[in-house]
């Protein structure tokens, strides 16, 4: 039953973060087409968050305008009068234009409306990230002040990397946040990877299928991860201890006689021990002293142990709203490179699209267990990014296919007819539902396994 409330706790929070996010990109997107809709003097007919195919789960008529909540959480849209989209509505394309719908505005007042979502949510991921900056600054750990080295996974060890190996530079460049590692792995092409191995520096070549294997295993298996010594920052109401008793900085060293000095075996050796009485060995202090304790049923032992940042030597940075400014627009920028360097990953062979393609299970899952409002307000603004670049892609059904077909009729004087639109949404809807189920099938593929 704890781990059923547990788990159950977790997944209403990140579900609930998930939510608040995607409605709030969805809402902005949508009004960024709504308002020069509006401005424009064009009529817009429906206006939700979510489809709503044969019912909505919320509707209210204000005006022209019909808003509402749909029940498929695969998006929003705006049904602006005399547009091909996704409601299809073929009857009003059959009757001679109105002055109030779209296709009777001029060309490049349907190229505003098509690209205002897009606008919006570039802007929307600038602004964010200036808040972000101004309010909660910058934190990171230097790859060099991972004291203990790092703990190494497979695909570590097969490229060379030991236990303990403390991670230097990438292609001799100093690795300066040890989280963004990964990232440079996969979307830079590097050669090289240099450590520091007892008082030597060693370089390590770097396979070429290594991007891929971390794509692959990223989600489950880190490819490292800092090697931190087991120190007690708070004990639980949950502990059971029938000998002895555990205390702020305590360092627990061993567990039945097996070494759990780092993290990662103390996670290992106590789920061996679930349900079970063990002995802990401590050092206090100068003194070593035993602790015996219970390990209930789901590997817990009621202890809470500090983390990287508060056992590690951090750089905090801080920005005026001055500063917060051009640094927002430079990692908004630098998100939106680092994607499209990931899209090229996977085209180019050397990422998997089946170990990087996920649905909103995956979207989902990246939100933290916990609420923590500087991660929701990153991740929102990483997925504002996201949505412009997906919605920009010259696909029809998407925003930039109706774009590029408005840019058509603009350089030759042109215009596709509605027939011809009809037939293009079709095409880029089924499109765009197939590539959705197929990465649903995936994440479902992956809980499975």
């Amino acid at each position: 039953m704890y781990i059923l409330a547990f788990d159950l706790a977790s997944f209403g929070v990140k579900t609930a973060q998930f939510i608040l996010s995607f409605s709030i990109l969805v809402v902005l997107h949508e009004l960024g087409h709504f308002i020069p809709a509006r401005l424009f003097k064009t009529r817009v007919e429906k206006f939700y968050l979510f489809f709503n195919p044969g019912f909505s789960l919320w509707k209210k008529k204000i005006g022209e305008t019909e808003y509402g909540i749909g029940w498929i959480p695969f998006g929003g849209y705006v049904k602006i009068a005399g547009m091909i989209d996704e409601s299809m509505d073929k009857e009003q394309m059959k009757l001679a234009p109105e002055s109030w719908e779209l296709r009777s505005k001029p060309a490049y007042q349907r190229l505003i409306v098509m690209l205002g979502g897009v606008i919006v949510n570039v802007i929307l991921a600038i602004v964010i990230f200036i808040g972000i900056g101004w309010y909660w600054g910058e934190d990171y750990l230097p790859a060099k002040n991972v004291t203990y080295g790092v703990h190494a996974s497979d695909n570590a060890k097969r490229m060379g990397i030991q236990e303990g190996d403390i991670i230097v530079s990438i292609d001799n460049k100093e690795l300066e946040n040890f989280d963004a590692l990964e990232a440079k792995l996969i979307l830079t092409n590097p050669k090289t990877i240099q450590v520091k191995r007892n008082d030597s520096l060693v370089s390590l070549n770097i396979p070429n299928d290594l991007a891929s294997s971390i794509a692959k295993f990223k989600k489950t298996t880190p490819f490292v991860v800092p090697r931190i010594p087991v120190i007690v920052d708070s004990v639980g109401k949950s502990s059971v201890v029938t000998k002895g008793s555990f205390q702020k900085e305590d360092t627990l060293l061993t567990m039945n006689g097996k070494s759990i000095m780092y993290q990662y075996e103390f996670l290992e050796v106590k789920n061996q021990y679930a349900d079970s009485l063990v002995s802990v060995q401590v050092k206090r202090g100068a003194d070593t002293v035993i602790v015996k304790t219970l390990i209930n049923g789901s590997g817990q032992i009621g202890l809470f142990v500090k983390l990287p940042y508060a056992l590690f030597t951090t750089v905090h940075k801080e920005f005026t709203l001055l500063q917060a400014i051009p640094e927002g627009a430079k990692r908004c920028f630098t998100t939106l490179d680092n994607y499209i360097q990931g899209i090229k990953q996977i085209f180019s062979g050397k990422v998997k699209a089946n170990d990087s393609l996920g649905s909103l299970i995956s979207i989902g899952n990246t939100f933290p267990a916990h609420w923590d409002w500087e991660k929701f307000w990153t991740l929102t603004a990483i997925f504002s990014i996201i949505l412009a670049f997906m919605n920009v892609l010259p696909i029809p059904a998407l925003d930039g296919g109706h774009a590029l077909f408005i840019l058509v009729e603009m350089i030759t004087g042109r215009k596709p007819s509605d027939k011809f639109m009809e037939y293009a949404q079709i095409v880029g809807m089924l499109l765009m539902f197939g590539l959705m189920f197929y990465a649903l099938g995936l994440d479902f593929w992956r809980l499975f396994k």
